[in-house]
């Protein structure tokens, strides 16, 4: 007899198991004994109590599906015997009250950071390259060739010549022209942890709202703590206009406190003369952003999102408390944290309304929820076909389970503030931000929305990150961080064998982010170069 299952709830009637069960395998939870009567696989669900035709299932105490078919005591559950259910839910709001870890010693902590001129602190220090419409694309990608090799950041360009020339202008000599050229490795702005180059297919095309939304996640960027400034190349003639951004900078910046350079290939004429002169003013800012220096700052200038992809049975059992107890501390010490995925909250949105600060908070959740459900059904799709096929073949087999799993990323604090994609995070505490579940639509719009590091979950493993901000990547098991341990960054496996808890991990959790968000310690999608970058429009992307 082997104790190999969790019980999550005490009013589950299911188990996870921690390990594979071969049938016969007796599994015991508290003076219950439980033989598998079928292969369990480990990370899966086996039932508690024989279970009926209609009948609910629970888990984590909460509804996460319903029995389509008879499941005998000790069975697995899978897509064939148990189909998506959720409880209903209503903006009715029933506050109820958790105890958070307490925050007080980390308040006392801080990190080295960039302190930028309207008050936020950056983790990283970029200038900014992108277009206001796909049709510029092209012109960026070759702004990168020029820049990146020449300045000491990787990359070939027909333009490199040109930067070439300014950086012997700008020394006074060849020799130092000379040097730059012989010798990549060493960086003409050594405070400028590099040059981002964002490219994307949005700006012209579209509904006039896409245009909008993304010139608000293109100003969120600029406006981002880790961004020094931006260089933005227009065609001049799309929907997303020159005037546009601007608006949407001013809502997030009215004293417009950073440089941005705007450029307008028709109104400039000849390509050539477009790019010699963006590249012109672009070397003179970088000259500029290369004259801050980190300097300590509180944990309270942290803005986190928190990310779950490639998610597993574990889940919700180890990476996902673990950051949930770490959001806990970072905003009982002043900063922000931004859970978001809100296809993945359907099956606890009321848990998620009882916790919003008012009743006004509560109603613009409901809100945001039900209209995104309505977008989903009238294309015939819905929330309950979010999960991938990796997720159910690992234990996820509807998506209220994966959702009761994924909330928990965001830990017991109340929720301070309701945000709609693309706003832009201003609250200390806990946010709700609407994205989609997709992992790079989702962390693109974090980041937009300030974070300034991404806490990202996975039990499959997945590259995932991101230009402007670093995403630390969370391994729930031990064989995961072993075996793509190129991309892992931190292993909660530990949670589930017995050797951390939940407390301990996410403390170690919090001492490797901060080395992150120092600049001590570059995560694995960094080295990678792994700077993925997908603008939502507002369709149907779960």
């Amino acid at each position: 007899m082997v104790d190999t299952v969790l019980e999550l709830d005490a009013r589950d009637n299911v188990l996870v198991a921690l390990v594979s069960l071969e049938p016969g395998t007796v599994a015991q939870v508290g003076p219950q004994l439980i033989p598998a009567v079928e292969p369990i696989p480990a990370k899966h669900k086996m039932a508690r109590v024989d279970l009926k035709a209609g009948d609910l299932v629970y888990l984590y105490g909460m509804v996460v599906g319903e029995a389509v078919e008879a499941i005998p005591r000790g069975a697995l559950l899978t897509t064939r015997n148990v189909r998506h259910r959720a409880s209903a839910y209503s903006a009715e709001r029933r506050p109820v009250e958790f105890a958070a870890p307490d925050a007080s010693a980390w308040a006392r902590r801080s990190f080295m950071g960039y302190r930028r001129d309207d008050g936020q602190v950056g983790t990283r220090n970029y200038w900014l390259v992108l277009p206001l419409v796909f049709c510029e694309n092209r012109n960026v990608e070759r702004m990168r060739e020029a820049l990146e090799e020449e300045l000491g950041y990787g990359g070939q360009s027909s333009y490199r010549r040109h930067v070439r020339h300014l950086v012997e202008s700008a020394s006074g000599n060849r020799q130092m022209a000379a040097e730059v050229a012989e010798a990549r490795a060493e960086r003409v702005f050594p405070n400028l942890d590099g040059i981002r180059f964002l490219t994307h297919d949005g700006g012209c095309g579209g509904t006039r709202q896409d245009a909008q939304a993304l010139c608000g996640l293109l100003a969120g960027y600029i406006h981002h703590p880790n961004v020094a400034g931006a260089t933005v190349l227009s065609l001049g003639c799309q929907n997303a206009q020159v005037a546009m951004l601007l608006e949407e900078m001013d809502r997030r910046d009215p004293g417009m406190s950073k440089p941005v350079l705007v450029f307008d290939q028709q109104k400039q004429g000849l390509e050539s003369t477009l790019m010699s002169q963006a590249l012109d003013a672009t070397f003179s800012a970088l000259v500029d952003a290369n004259r801050v220096r980190r300097e300590p700052a509180p944990l309270a200038a942290l803005t986190v999102g928190l990310k779950c992809g490639g998610s597993d049975g574990f889940s919700g059992i180890s990476a996902n408390p673990a950051v949930g107890y770490l959001s806990d501390i970072v905003a009982g010490a002043g900063g922000r944290t931004l859970l978001s995925e809100f296809p993945e909250l359907h099956g606890v949105e009321q848990e998620i309304i009882n916790r919003c600060e008012s009743d006004e908070l509560a109603q613009r959740f409901f809100d945001l929820m039900q209209a995104y459900s309505a977008r989903a059904k009238a294309v015939q799709s819905g929330f309950e076909m979010n999960p991938s096929p990796g997720n159910i073949e690992d234990g996820l087999t509807t998506d209220a389970m994966k959702s009761a799993g994924a909330a928990r990323k965001g830990g017991v604090s109340p929720i301070r503030d309701v945000l709609d994609y693309p706003q832009y995070a201003t609250t200390p505490g806990l946010n709700l931000l609407c994205t989609p579940g997709n992992d790079v639509d989702c962390v693109t719009a974090q980041v937009g929305a300030g974070a300034n590091l991404v806490l990202f979950t996975t039990g499959l493993g997945t590259p995932t990150g991101n230009p402007v901000a670093p995403v630390i990547k969370i391994a729930t098991n031990s064989t995961l961080a072993a075996r793509m341990s190129d991309i892992i960054d931190f292993n909660a496996g530990g949670i589930v064998t017995g050797e951390a808890t939940i407390a301990s991990c996410a403390e170690s959790l919090l001492e490797l982010s901060i080395a992150v968000a120092s600049g001590e310690r570059l995560t694995k999608a960094e080295m990678l170069g792994q700077n993925d970058f997908i603008p939502w429009k507002r369709g149907v992307s779960l």
